[in-house]
């Protein structure tokens, strides 16, 4: 088939390079303009660009989705299928160019984890699985008929950034194995559930502060679900402290925030016990273990 690719992270670039391997052929590939780098004049482009450029691919930069300009070049390139990873919502013209459709690979088991943050959403819920999704867009965000998932095992430490590269890699693959089926005509699909759909919204700095008023469970997945980006945050004598890394401490009487070195280690109280901070940065500081803050700062007070 004749496939235009759209993407801009890094997240895309597994998919694209096994697409472009492969005996389907990639017209052009679709990215976000070239972002400003740092504090000179010059620009940077997205992961994926950069990787189609180096594979010898057309590149389509768009800014406005809705131009003409922009349906025009799509149309001239007399795709089958449009695919979809990490992009923007297409609007209804759009989804409508290719022969076949527009499909999209989403890093959750649809339709669990619906938005922008799916996989940092399963990690801070604590979820034991999840998996992605590949289907085919239709309006509505993330609704669209299911082709085939795949679920991958998530275990009670890893990170979101340990998550990303497991559904990177067995995504491109799953992908793939949907282009291959639809190529081949022999495949069914399934309608989603919207009754049993969660939301996973975007991360924002209100809603990536730590609460110590939750069980020490809770607050170790809300650190490693936003390890390594945005990350976790708190605040120590008025500044702004970023939490990397963690795991449920003893069970001691303390206020929930309130911070104890105990044995080499920095506790800081939850509800119904503690969490051991393992690593933390300070302002103006590097990232740094909790030993390396214990000896260089006297522990005190509390988290706020």
């Amino acid at each position: 088939m004749n496939i235009v690719f759209m993407g801009s992270p890094g997240f895309a670039i597994p998919s694209l390079e096994k697409i472009f391997n492969s005996k389907h052929t990639v017209k052009a590939v679709v990215s976000n303009v070239d972002k400003r780098r740092g504090r000179g004049s010059g620009t940077a482009p997205t992961p994926l660009k950069a990787k189609a450029l180096q594979l010898g691919l057309k590149v389509i930069e768009v800014e406005d989705l809705h131009s003409k300009e922009f349906e025009e070049k799509l149309k001239a390139l007399d795709a089958d299928l449009f695919v979809v990873v990490a992009f923007r919502i297409l609007p209804k013209q759009i989804l409508e160019i290719p022969k076949i459709g527009s499909i999209n690979l989403h890093a959750s088991l649809l339709p669990k984890y619906r938005g922008a943050a799916p996989i940092h959403w399963a990690v801070i819920n604590g979820e034991d699985e999840t998996g992605c999704t590949i289907f085919f867009l239709d309006e509505k965000v993330d609704t669209g008929n299911i082709l085939l998932q795949k679920k991958i095992s998530v275990s009670e430490n890893d990170t979101t950034g340990e998550v990303y590269s497991k559904l990177m890699n067995e995504g491109s693959t799953e992908l793939l194995n949907a282009i291959d089926l639809i190529s081949s005509g022999n495949y069914e699909l399934r309608s989603q559930d919207d009754s049993v759909a969660t939301p996973a919204p975007k991360l924002y700095n209100e809603n990536t502060r730590i609460d110590f008023n939750r069980s020490p469970r809770e607050v170790h997945n809300l650190i490693r679900g936003l390890n390594p980006f945005p990350v976790a945050w708190t605040t120590w004598n008025n500044e702004k402290v970023k939490i990397f890394k963690s795991r449920p401490g003893p069970v001691i009487n303390i206020d929930p925030a309130e911070l104890l070195e105990k044995d080499g280690k920095l506790l800081a109280g939850c509800r119904d016990g503690t969490i051991e901070i393992l690593e933390l940065q300070i302002p103006g500081k590097k990232r740094m273990s909790a030993i390396d803050f214990i000896n260089s700062n006297k522990v005190e007070g509390s988290f706020h």
